[in-house]
C-alpha cells in the first residue's frame, strides 16, 4: 500500500515538474527523438563487426539491404574491398553517432537548465512574499538549499534522470530485439544470469536511495548551520565558543560523511556483481557458440551486444536514484511553492487617486506571533496625518510588533488597522509598502555600491537625486571621501561602514522614496554620540510633513513627540504629550526617573 501511494506521489511530482518543461515542448520533443535515433544506432556497429569477422573468416555474408545502399556488389564480392568499404562506413557512422549524441546531451543539458531557471525565480518570488512569520521559524540555510542545492537536483531529472533513463531503456530493448531476431535460442542462453542482476539492481537501487537522502538531509543541515555561524561569527568569538560550536559542526560533517560512505559502499559492492554477471553471460555464450560450432563473427557481435545491455544497467539504477533525489528535492520545493502563509494581497487592490495622506488608525487590535499568546492586548490608539508619535515601553512591550503590523509584516488576530479609513487589508501590499519608510535600530547593507544601497537598484533614482538627498541628510562630504565616492564597495551586512553612517544611509534612503508615513525603530540607541547628533538631525529633517513613529529607548529623543504611546506586556497605558505625561506622574514617569537616574550614575 505504502508502495503504491509512494508511486503515485512521485508521478504526481514527476508531472508537476514537467509543466516547467511547456514552454520548451520543442527541445523536449527534440531529446525524445533523438533518444530513439540513438537506440536505432545501437545495434548497428556490433552488427557490421558480426559481417567483417565472417567475411575474413571465408564465411559467406549476405549483407542487409540497407548496407547494400552504401556498399556495391563488387564491394561484397572480395573480402579485402568489403572490410574497407565497411571500414570506411562505419567511421561516418561513428562520427554520425558521436554528433547525435552531443546534440542529444546538450539539449537536455540545457531543457533542465532552463527549467531550473524557471523554477528558481519562481521559489525566490514565493520567499520574498512569505510571511515574515516563515522567516522567524525556519533557518536561513534551509531556503538556500531549497533555493540552489534542491532546485539543482531537479536539473538532474532531465540530465541524467528521466530522459537519458528513456534513451538506455530505448538502446536495451532494440539491442534485445535485435538479439533474438539473429539467433533467439543464443540470446536466451546468455541472458540466463539475467534475473540476479535485476535483484542486484533494485537492491543498489534502494540502498543508494536511502543513502542519497540521508546526504541531501545532511547538506540542508550543514548549509543552515554554517550560514547561522557565519552570520553570528562575532558573537562565537566574543564568546570564545570556537571550540564548542566546531565540535556541533563536526557531528553534522560526520553524519555526512557516512551517509557518503554508505553510498559508496554500495557502489563498491554493485559494479564487481554485475561484472561477475556479464562474465557468466559470456561463458554461457561462449559454451553455446563452441559447442553448436556457430560462426566467430555472431559470438564477437553478441559479446558486443551483452555489453551494450550491461553498460547501460550498470548506470541505470543510478540513474534511477538521482531521478528519485530530484523527486526528493522536487517535493520540497513545491512545498515552499504551496505556502500559502503571505500577506493577501488582492491584485486590483485599493489605490488612492493622491498620496497616502498618513492618518493611521489602530482598532482594538490583538496580536499574537503564536496564538494564545498575545504580545499587543486590545491595542486602541489614533495618529493624525503628519503627527510624530512616539511609543516607549520596556523590552517586549510590543514596539516593535506594532510597526511590523502597519507594513503587514504580519496578520492580526482580531481589530482592524486603518490608514486613511481604508484597511490595510484592502490596499494593494505592494502599493501600501512605498508609502511607508522604515528605519531600523540594525541596518541591513548589502554587498556593493553605496549608490545600489540607497536606491536598491531602482533605475528611475538618478545620482543627482541621491547626492542631492545625501546633502540634505549631512553625508555627502563623507561619502566624497570614500574611496570611489557614491561606488564605494560595501561589504556584506555594511560591515565597512560604522553603525552611525549605515544608520544615515538608510536615512538617504527612506527620503528618495518620499514615504507619507516614516517609522524609526530606535535609531539613536546603539551609536555614539557624535552620529547621534548627525543622526537627530537628519530624523528633524525626515519628519517634516509626514506621519512619523518613533520607537525611542531614550526618552530625551522625544520631548517634541506630538503623541507618546506608552506600552506595558503589550498594552497601552497612557498616552500624550512628554509634558501631560509628566505631570500625571503614573508609567511614563517612573520609566523617565529610572533612565534620568540611570544616566545620573553612569555620569557620576
Amino acid at each position: 500500500m505504502e508502495k503504491t501511494e509512494k508511486k503515485k506521489l512521485d508521478i504526481h511530482l514527476l508531472s508537476r515538474v514537467f509543466t516547467y518543461v511547456k514552454p520548451y515542448r520543442l527541445q523536449f520533443t527534440c531529446s525524445l527523438v533523438l533518444a530513439l535515433v540513438l537506440s536505432v544506432f545501437a545495434p548497428v556497429r556490433p552488427y557490421l563487426i558480426q559481417l567483417t569477422v565472417n567475411k575474413a573468416t571465408g564465411k559467406a555474408v549476405e549483407a542487409p539491404g540497407w548496407l547494400k545502399i552504401f556498399i556495391s556488389e563488387q564491394h561484397l564480392s572480395s573480402a579485402l574491398q568489403f572490410i574497407l568499404a565497411v571500414t570506411i562506413f562505419q567511421v561516418v557512422f561513428i562520427f554520425i553517432e558521436t554528433i547525435t549524441r552531443f546534440i542529444f546531451s546538450f539539449t537536455t543539458s540545457w531543457l533542465g537548465q532552463a527549467v531550473v531557471k524557471d523554477m528558481r525565480i519562481e521559489v525566490f518570488d514565493k520567499i520574498t512574499r512569505l510571511n515574515q512569520r516563515q522567516f522567524d521559524k525556519t533557518p536561513i540555510g534551509t531556503l538556500t538549499t531549497r533555493t540552489i542545492n534542491d532546485i539543482e537536483s531537479i536539473n538532474d531529472i532531465f540530465s541524467d534522470g528521466l530522459v537519458p533513463i528513456l534513451a538506455d531503456l530505448f538502446a536495451i530493448v532494440v539491442t534485445l530485439a535485435t538479439m533474438f531476431y539473429i539467433d533467439w535460442r543464443l540470446t536466451l542462453i546468455s541472458l540466463i544470469p539475467f534475473p540476479i542482476l535485476i535483484i542486484a539492481t533494485y537492491y543498489f537501487k534502494e540502498s543508494v536511495n536511502k543513502s542519497y537522502l540521508r546526504v541531501r538531509n545532511a547538506i540542508s543541515a550543514l548549509n543552515a548551520f554554517v550560514q547561522e555561524h557565519i552570520s553570528g561569527m562575532a558573537i562565537v568569538q566574543a564568546f570564545a565558543a570556537e571550540k564548542r560550536e566546531a565540535d556541533k559542526f563536526n557531528k553534522i560533517n560526520k553524519e555526512h560523511r557516512n551517509a557518503n560512505i554508505s553510498a559508496i559502499f554500495a557502489y563498491s559492492v554493485f559494479f564487481p556483481v554485475v561484472e561477475i554477471i556479464l562474465a557468466l553471460s559470456m561463458a554461457f555464450l561462449i559454451w553455446f557458440v563452441a559447442d553448436n560450432k556457430l560462426d566467430a563473427g555472431l559470438l564477437v557481435s553478441f559479446i558486443l551486444y551483452l555489453n551494450q545491455i550491461f553498460r547501460p544497467l550498470r548506470v541505470i539504477a543510478d540513474k534511477f536514484n538521482v531521478l528519485q533525489m530530484g523527486l526528493i528535492a522536487a517535493e520540497r520545493v513545491f512545498k515552499v511553492l504551496e505556502n500559502e502563509d503571505m500577506q493577501p494581497s488582492p491584485e486590483q487592490g485599493f489605490f488612492l487617486p493622491e498620496k497616502i495622506k498618513g492618518e493611521i488608525r489602530f482598532d482594538h487590535i490583538n496580536f499574537a506571533y503564536n496564538p494564545p499568546h498575545f504580545v499587543l492586548k486590545d491595542v486602541d490608539f489614533h495618529i493624525n496625518p503628519g503627527e510624530t508619535v512616539a511609543i516607549v515601553g520596556h523590552t517586549g512591550s510590543g514596539k516593535t510588533s506594532i510597526i511590523s503590523l502597519i507594513n503587514r509584516l504580519y496578520e492580526i488576530q482580531s481589530g482592524n488597522i486603518l490608514i486613511d479609513q481604508v484597511d490595510i487589508k484592502d490596499y494593494n501590499i505592494e502599493y501600501l509598502r512605498k508609502h511607508i519608510g522604515v528605519v531600523l535600530q540594525d541596518v541591513f547593507l548589502f554587498s556593493g555600491s553605496i549608490m545600489d544601497n540607497i536606491t536598491l537598484r531602482n533605475p528611475q533614482i538618478t545620482k543627482s537625486e541621491v547626492m542631492d538627498a545625501a546633502k540634505l541628510i549631512g553625508m555627502h562630504d563623507f561619502i566624497m571621501q570614500l574611496e570611489g565616492n557614491y561606488d564605494f564597495k560595501v561589504m556584506e551586512r555594511g560591515s565597512s561602514l560604522s553603525l552611525g553612517q549605515r544608520q544615515l544611509i538608510s536615512f538617504i534612503r527612506a527620503l528618495l522614496y518620499n514615504p507619507s508615513i516614516l517609522i524609526l525603530d530606535e535609531a539613536t540607541s546603539s551609536i555614539d554620540t557624535d552620529s547621534e547628533i548627525l543622526v537627530q538631525k537628519a530624523i528633524e529633517k525626515l519628519i517634516v510633513g509626514r506621519t512619523s513613529i518613533v520607537i525611542a529607548h531614550r526618552l530625551s529623543t522625544i520631548r517634541k513627540a506630538n503623541k507618546i504611546i506608552v506600552l506595558d506586556k503589550g498594552e497601552i497605558k497612557e498616552i500624550g504629550t512628554h509634558d501631560q505625561l509628566l505631570e500625571r506622574n503614573g508609567f511614563y514617569a517612573k520609566l523617565h526617573q529610572m533612565q534620568f537616574a540611570d544616566q545620573m550614575q553612569t555620569a557620576l
